[in-house]
């Protein structure tokens, strides 16, 4: 079995490669799904010498398969928004606490005590709909923070807006988070200068509205909050972790995570720090889901380990996907 707390004290490059490469062999033992992936590449752990040789299992499959290494029960079901008719991912969680433990430690890891902030929830996307795994964090953080003012906010931008504007005067540090098409709704109605204020958004217009390209979205939102900066968080369905970005678009992840890309043309080559590629995931805290997954972004790492998310594409255009039927 895997030391699951010892995942979030991982401290070194050698202690995550080591980490990484037992949650490998303990997954390709316990999850079907990610074994018969493995066993159509010829990938057995006797071929898996490096973090770099570990099969990165395509996103879609959370869609397709119940992905799962663990034999305990299903504790929740976290699952993603998704349009009308179309199939959403589904991620089988057997431990919560885990989960907990790896947004809370997180979050305190590159901005502090969550009880140091008065927490301003403006999601209406994801509150409108069940299982997602944001609102969970989100309402986790609420209970944390131990602010009586903390709370979610749905149509109600009018009382958001005064308790804004209140908060932000008395000095107190607030953290705004919110979905791109919400925050954009409110600064058409309302102008802010904020001085105690982080703004964070999680991305997504949702259909709400007009994709906009990073730069024009942070600078539009900079300009209606009076923020210097425009916070981001980085996560999905699929995952149990997250990163932030503290501006520029530029994330880091938590000691237990790690950002590498691979080749457009070839979905199983790992490419070299600073090329552009698809994103792919290494998140530990998935030891009883999958830890190793292939998604539909696609971004650059530095040498730092810091990375950025580029775009999206779409798995049908790349060549060397036609695993998915398992």
């Amino acid at each position: 079995m895997i030391d699951t707390q010892a995942i979030f004290n991982i401290q070194s490059e050698q202690e995550f490669n080591a980490m990484a490469m037992d949650i490998f062999n303990f997954q390709f033992k316990n999850n079907t799904v990610y074994r018969s992936f493995c066993d159509l590449l010829y990938k057995h752990p006797s071929d898996v010498k490096t973090i770099k040789d570990i099969p990165f299992l395509p996103i879609q499959f959370f869609k397709t398969h119940q992905v799962v290494s663990s034999q305990n029960p299903i504790q929740t079901t976290f699952t993603s928004s998704g349009t009308t008719g179309s199939m959403t991912s589904k991620h089988l969680v057997t431990d919560l606490d885990i989960y907990k433990t790896s947004f809370t430690k997180a979050f305190e890891t590159f901005y502090g005590a969550i009880d140091n902030y008065v927490i301003l929830a403006l999601l209406p996307s994801y509150l409108e709909r069940e299982g997602s795994s944001l609102i969970y964090m989100v309402d986790a953080m609420i209970k944390q923070s131990n602010h009586p003012e903390s709370g979610f906010y749905l149509n109600n931008v009018t009382e958001l807006k005064n308790t804004l504007i209140q908060l932000d005067s008395q000095g107190k540090k607030v953290l705004l988070i919110g979905v791109s098409f919400a925050l954009l709704d409110l600064i058409e109605i309302y102008q802010f200068n904020l001085k105690n204020t982080m703004i964070m958004e999680t991305g997504g217009m949702k259909g709400r509205r007009k994709e906009l390209i990073r730069e024009e979205l942070h600078r539009t939102l900079k300009q209606g909050f009076g923020v210097e900066t425009i916070h981001s968080e980085y996560g999905m369905t699929e995952l149990l972790s997250q990163a932030y970005s503290k501006g520029n678009g530029i994330y880091n992840g938590p000691n237990w995570m790690r950002i590498l890309t691979r080749d457009t043309e070839d979905a199983l080559s790992i490419q070299a720090i600073g090329k552009t590629g698809g994103i792919n995931v290494i998140d530990l805290a998935n030891v009883n889901s999958c830890a190793f997954i292939a998604t539909q972004d696609l971004g650059r790492v530095y040498n730092d380990g810091s990375f950025e998310v580029l775009g999206r594409f779409d798995y049908s255009d790349i060549r060397g996907c036609n695993l998915m039927v398992l």
